[in-house]
C-alpha cells in the first residue's frame, strides 16, 4: 500500500460524483465516479435528493481509494466541488432533509422570476447581488417553493447547498462557501461578500434560511466524524475543506489565477468564465467570488444549459447501432465508445454540416440570452442529410453557443487573452475540440480529462490544510506540458462566422414561437 501523502478532491456534478486523489506533487494516484439521473416530474423540471448524493458520494471516494492502493491515513484533506444554481437541499430543525433540491436545471420558476424583475428591476438587483432573476436562481425556485409547498415552507429551517449538505453529512459543521451563497442570487450582496438583509426582506424570505457562516472555499469547515469516516473509509478528524460552485473550481483547474486568463468547462452543460479584481457587474453574465482569494477575486461567467447532454440525448435516442458496439467492446483497450463511432462519421462530413442547423436549447438557455422558453430546433434537413449531419450539427451547436457566450463576455470585459483554455469531458472528443476551435477562431488549449473539477477541489484542500503553499498551487495546475493546442483553420473558421450569424438569426425567428409553446 502507498503511504505517501495525498489529499482527495470530490465533483458532485448533475448526472455523476467523481473523485480523484493526487499527492503532494500534484500527480493523480487513483480516481473513482458513480452515475445518476435527476428526477423530472414535469417537462423542464429536475431534481435530485440528498440520499441520492450521498451514496454516490460514498462510492466515489470508496472506488478511487481502492484504484489508488493508498493507506487511508495518509489521506491530509479533502474538499468538494458541486453543482451550483439550485435551491440546495431544504432541511428542518433537526437537519433532515425535507424535500429534493431543486437544481440549476430546473425551470419551473418563470413566474417568480417574472415578479421579481417586477417588483425589484434588474439594475437594482445588479447592483446589488451582481447578479440577474432568472428560474436559474437557486432564490427565484425558493420562492417558487413559498408560493407552491406551504408544508415544506413552514418547515425550513435551512438551505444547504450540495457541498454544504454533504459536509454537513460528513461532519456536523454548517456552513456554505462564498461561491455557492452567491450562486444563490438575489440574497447576497456580491460587493460586501456577506448577505443581504435588504434584498432578503424585499424578497420576503427570511434570513434564517442561509447559513450564517461563510467561508473562503480553501478553509477547513470541519473535520470527519465517526459515522463520516466509516462511511468513506478515511481517518476520523480528516480535515474538509469547503469547496465550492463547479464551474468556477474547474476554471480554477484550467489555470486561470489572473485578470486575462479565461476558460470553458464542457460536460453536460458549458461554462466559460473570466476572473477579474475589479468591482464592475455584467448584466447578462452570472457572477460569483472566486474559489481563491474570494475576498479580492471575482468570477464572472456565461453558461449554456445543455451541451454534453444534448449528444447523450442524441446517442441515447438515435445510437443503438453505436451502444451495441460500445457493450460489446467494453473493458480493456479494445473499448470503443458509442461516442467514438458516433465522431468518426461525423468528422467525414464538410464544416457547417451541408446547412443543417440545430439550436441546443433542450432545456430553455441561460446566457446570454436568458431565455426560459427556448426549445431545441433542427432546421434544414432534405433527404440527402443523414444521421451523421445531425450528430455534427448538434456539435457545431454546442460550439455557436460557447461563442455567443464568449463574443458577449469579451464586449463587457476587454482584454482578454487570445487563447481558451477548455476542461471536460470534451477533451475525449478530438472532433469536439476541433469544431470549438474552428467556430470560436481562438487557438484552444486542451487539457486531459484528469479529474476536471475533481482535480480543483484537491488543489484547493492541499491549499487548504497546508500541504502546498500559493506558488505550489500555480505550479500544480501549471501543466501545460500535458495541454494540447489547436488552431483554427482559416477556412473552416469562414464556414463557421457565416454559420453563426445565421445561428443567430433562427433565435431570432424562432423567439415568438418559443413563447407561445404550452408546455404540460
Amino acid at each position: 500500500m502507498n503511504g505517501t501523502d495525498c489529499v482527495l478532491g470530490v465533483d458532485l456534478g448533475t448526472s455523476s460524483v467523481k473523485a480523484v486523489l493526487v499527492d503532494r506533487d500534484g500527480r493523480i494516484l487513483g480516481q473513482g465516479r458513480a452515475e445518476y439521473g435527476f428526477v423530472s416530474l414535469h417537462n423542464l423540471w429536475a431534481e435530485q435528493s440528498s440520499e441520492v448524493w450521498l451514496q454516490a458520494f460514498v462510492h466515489a471516494v470508496r472506488e478511487t481509494l481502492l484504484r489508488a492502493g493508498v493507506v487511508a491515513q495518509s489521506v491530509r484533506g479533502m474538499a468538494i466541488s458541486a453543482i451550483g444554481g439550485g435551491t440546495g437541499i431544504p432541511v428542518d430543525v433537526g437537519m433532515q432533509p425535507i424535500r429534493p433540491c431543486l437544481l440549476w436545471l430546473d425551470r419551473r420558476a418563470k413566474t417568480e422570476s417574472e415578479r421579481v424583475r417586477q417588483m425589484i428591476g434588474e439594475d437594482d438587483l445588479y447592483a446589488i447581488t451582481g447578479n440577474g432573476a432568472d428560474s436559474y436562481f437557486g432564490f427565484t425556485k425558493i420562492l417558487w417553493i413559498k408560493n407552491h409547498e406551504p408544508d415544506v415552507w413552514s418547515r425550513i429551517n435551512y438551505f444547504l447547498p450540495p457541498n454544504a449538505d454533504i459536509i454537513y453529512r460528513l461532519t456536523g459543521e454548517i456552513a456554505i462557501d462564498h461561491s455557492q451563497a452567491c450562486n444563490i442570487g438575489g440574497v447576497y450582496d456580491l460587493g460586501k461578500r456577506a448577505w443581504s438583509q435588504e434584498m432578503a426582506d424585499l424578497l420576503d424570505i427570511p434570513q434564517y434560511f442561509f447559513p450564517e457562516r461563510l467561508v473562503g472555499s480553501q478553509e477547513v469547515v470541519g473535520k470527519l466524524h465517526k459515522a463520516g469516516a466509516g462511511m468513506l473509509g478515511l481517518p476520523e478528524g480528516l480535515p474538509v475543506c469547503a469547496g465550492g460552485v463547479d464551474a468556477a473550481i474547474a476554471t480554477l483547474r484550467a489555470g486561470v489565477v489572473q485578470e486575462g486568463q479565461h476558460a470553458a468547462m464542457l460536460s453536460s452543460s458549458t461554462c466559460w468564465g473570466f476572473i477579474h479584481a475589479t468591482a464592475d457587474r455584467f448584466p447578462g453574465l452570472v457572477s460569483m467570488p472566486y474559489v481563491i482569494d474570494s475576498e479580492t477575486l471575482t468570477y464572472s461567467y456565461g453558461g449554456s444549459a445543455t451541451s454534453g447532454s444534448v449528444l447523450q440525448w442524441f446517442r441515447d435516442n438515435f445510437a443503438d447501432n453505436e451502444r451495441l458496439v460500445e457493450s460489446l467492446t467494453g473493458g480493456g483497450k479494445r473499448a470503443i465508445s458509442a461516442y467514438d463511432l458516433l465522431d468518426e462519421h461525423a468528422s467525414a462530413i464538410p464544416p457547417g454540416s451541408n446547412g443543417l442547423m440545430v439550436l441546443p436549447y433542450f432545456m430553455g438557455e441561460r446566457s446570454p440570452i436568458w431565455d426560459v422558453d427556448a426549445r431545441g430546433t433542427v432546421t434544414g434537413l432534405t433527404l440527402n442529410h443523414t444521421k451523421s449531419h445531425l450528430y455534427r450539427a448538434m456539435l457545431e451547436s454546442v460550439a455557436y453557443a460557447l461563442k455567443n457566450n464568449i463574443d458577449y463576455g469579451s464586449a463587457a470585459f476587454p482584454g482578454l487573452e487570445d487563447q481558451l483554455t477548455v476542461v471536460g469531458d470534451v477533451s475525449k472528443s478530438d472532433l469536439w475540440v476541433e469544431i470549438i476551435t474552428n467556430v470560436t477562431g481562438r487557438p484552444v488549449r486542451v487539457l486531459p480529462n484528469s479529474g476536471k473539477s475533481a482535480y480543483g477541489a484537491a488543489v484547493l484542500a492541499a491549499y487548504g490544510v497546508g500541504m502546498i503553499d500559493r506558488q505550489q498551487m500555480v505550479d500544480w495546475l501549471g501543466v501545460r506540458q500535458e495541454a494540447r493546442v489547436l488552431t483554427p483553420d482559416p477556412a473552416a473558421n469562414a464556414v463557421y462566422e457565416r454559420g453563426f450569424d445565421n445561428f443567430k438569426r433562427l433565435y431570432e425567428h424562432m423567439k415568438a414561437y418559443f413563447s407561445t409553446v404550452n408546455e404540460t
